[in-house]
């Protein structure tokens, strides 16, 4: 694979920290690496200089002389005087580009709701960033940087990028390099990921999954005991094994060694007891939205943005909403919360509900601003219980990222994401016994992400979530709900996955016109639905199943044969090439192993099994 660009003993400070400290990486064609590690540790710094965004303190970066770069900054960097349409394509008449399908494509995808004739700045925030990330993927790029892209989209947004990303270079062409805390979207698009800690970088094969795997191996035998760390990292692994059905179509030599390492981790919830316990707290009436219709806030009399609808909650249930923007999801808890009335309808609540809610503002710590974070907490109590164990306060604010240097900083001086965490800190010590968390992912890290899924795995009470994350839904949620705007609330069974295949349905077929954009869908023509496939089709699916068997089989042989060697030489520091090369062919395999698992996939497919 040829080289694209790359950076050469790379080192960074701000005052009297290092944040890169000599690093030497590069982007090959092929490579699409996200890149993960705590707020603060250089994610973006690193991107900005490999953009030549900025320059480094000492080190360089390189480039063939030919490859053109496109950088998507977390900052909004429009023109806010342009119009939509201005700032997207310039001065183009509409025939020089909607005469190309990938402009139309990108169009279409996430800007169709967006008026092309508004200003820039007459836009919300999330319209921004779509309208910033079309112009960027409308351009001819051989790699493409991305600072927090799904900052602001909806989960339909979010599954259209990584199809996007999938799909625009054949797989040996081109790069890309994504900093996001969407642990879904890491695991879709990536086929290698950057961990940025400690002013170095670890360079992981695969998505996310995989680096967690890999990560907790090389603590593991590196015998680097990080005991907090690891257990984020094995509960983690635990849900990754347990997870929704696609997830467990890794390759089986990880699942494999998944197993043996998460052995001794318990299941994530226990539901009986949580809901035991919350039904203690609580008693059987929690809060009940009874045939509810709500206008349209400051609409015309009859638009409904809830049309009659009923959701009852339950003792220790946990829901997880979606649904596309301006469906009503923040609505809908400011109902729950007694915020605000429905127009008609009963909203119902249990005698003992205390209700609790996260915004997606920070500005309810305006108030404790000049205190520091010990403080703000050590005012609620002084100890709690957490999932039946004794915390300080001291030990609960450590355990969602507050150091001992952390605890004693003010609360004004506080970055983005701690001040989120802190947020959410403060109200679970109010000990609340429904809490409701509006798009709580905001500005965290994936490590941090992985404590609050910790916390809230033994957090008793009845819990609903607002999220674009899928991630984060299947992780802490039982089950999800979709608001689809039309007025009404549905279940869905089948998860995320059923609601992309409801909008996908809604959508199909319509013109996409939204706002005065001059991008049209589909036309209106049906086609018939694609019948079964022949026995014929059948058959060769059987005899390639079988096949792909064999060869599976003789795989993992291969794969135990490696194993024991690298185990026979894992202490001899003299082996270390050989030890090197054997973990090259244990990677081949691998990749070999996964082709084979994807066609073995499309045969069970064709015989419906």
């Amino acid at each position: 694979m040829a080289h694209l660009l790359g950076g050469e003993n790379l080192t960074v400070s701000f005052a009297t920290r290092t944040v890169l400290d000599g690093i030497t990486i590069g982007l090959e064609e092929g490579d699409r690496i996200g890149m993960v590690g705590r707020n603060g540790d250089g994610k973006s710094t690193l991107m900005r200089l490999l953009a030549m965004r900025a320059s480094p303190d000492s080190g360089r970066v390189t480039k063939r002389s030919e490859v053109n770069t496109g950088y998507l900054d977390q900052s909004d960097v429009l023109d806010g005087d342009l119009t939509v349409g201005e700032a997207i394509v310039g001065d183009k008449a509409d025939y020089e580009w909607a005469a190309n399908p990938q402009i139309r494509e990108v169009m279409g995808g996430l800007v169709s709701d967006v008026d092309w004739h508004a200003n820039v700045h007459a836009l919300s925030g999330g319209q921004k960033r779509r309208v910033a990330l079309a112009k960027l993927l409308i351009e001819d790029h051989d790699v493409i940087m991305l600072d927090e892209p799904t900052n602001h989209l909806d989960v339909e947004g979010v599954a259209w990028l990584s199809r996007h990303l999938k799909t625009r270079w054949r797989a040996n062409q081109g790069a890309f390099l994504v900093v996001t805390h969407d642990r879904w979207f890491l695991d879709e698009v990536c086929n290698r990921t950057w961990e940025i800690h400690d002013g170095i970088v670890d360079p992981f094969d695969g998505g996310y999954a995989s680096y967690v795997l890999a990560r907790a191996e090389r603590d593991r035998s590196a015998s680097v005991v990080e005991s907090k760390r690891q257990q984020l990292v094995k509960k983690e692994l635990a849900w990754l094994r347990r997870g929704a059905p696609a997830r467990t179509a890794k390759p089986k030599f990880r699942i494999e060694a998944a197993n043996a390492l998460i052995a001794d981790v318990p299941e994530p919830r226990d539901s009986m007891a949580l809901s035991k316990m919350a039904t203690a707290r609580l008693g059987k009436d929690v809060l009940d939205l009874e045939n509810v219709s709500l206008d349209f806030l400051g609409g015309d009399a009859g638009q409904k943005l809830f049309d009659n609808i009923t959701l009852r909650l339950a003792p220790g249930e946990r829901l997880g909403l979606v649904g596309v923007n301006g469906a009503g999801k923040t609505t809908l808890l400011k109902l729950l919360n007694g915020e605000i009335e429905p127009s008609s309808g009963k909203v119902k609540r249990g005698k003992t509900v205390v209700t609790a809610v996260l915004t997606q503002e920070v500005k309810e710590l305006d108030d404790v601003a000049d205190l520091r974070v010990i403080e703000v907490i050590e005012r609620e109590k002084r100890s709690f219980n957490v999932g039946g164990k004794e915390f300080t306060a001291g030990q609960l604010v450590e355990q969602l990222g507050f150091t001992n240097q952390k605890q004693w900083t003010q609360v004004k001086d506080l970055s983005g994401g701690e001040r989120r965490r802190l947020q959410l800190l403060r109200l679970l010590v109010g000990e609340p016994n429904v809490l409701m968390l509006d798009e709580p992912t905001n500005d965290l890290d994936t490590d941090t992400l992985a404590a609050v899924e910790d916390v809230l795995d033994g957090w008793p009470g009845t819990l609903v979530v607002v999220s674009h994350d899928r991630y984060l839904l299947e992780r802490v949620t039982d089950h999800q709900m979709a608001l689809l705007g039309d007025g009404k609330i549905r279940g869905l069974p089948g998860g995320v996955d059923q609601y992309l295949e409801l909008r996908e349905s809604a959508l199909a077929g319509s013109t996409i016109t939204g706002g005065g954009n001059p991008v049209t869908g589909a036309s209106g023509s049906s086609t018939p639905a694609a019948e079964g496939p022949s026995e014929a089709q059948k058959r060769d699916a059987r005899k390639a199943k079988n096949r792909i068997d064999r060869q599976l089989g003789k795989l993992k042989q291969q794969e135990d044969k490696i194993h024991a060697q690298m185990t026979a030489g894992a202490g001899d520091a003299g082996k270390f090439d050989e030890l090197a090369g054997l973990n090259k062919k244990l990677l081949d395999l691998a990749g070999e192993r996964e082709t084979l698992e994807v066609e073995w996939l499309d045969a069970l497919e064709v015989l419906g099994e």
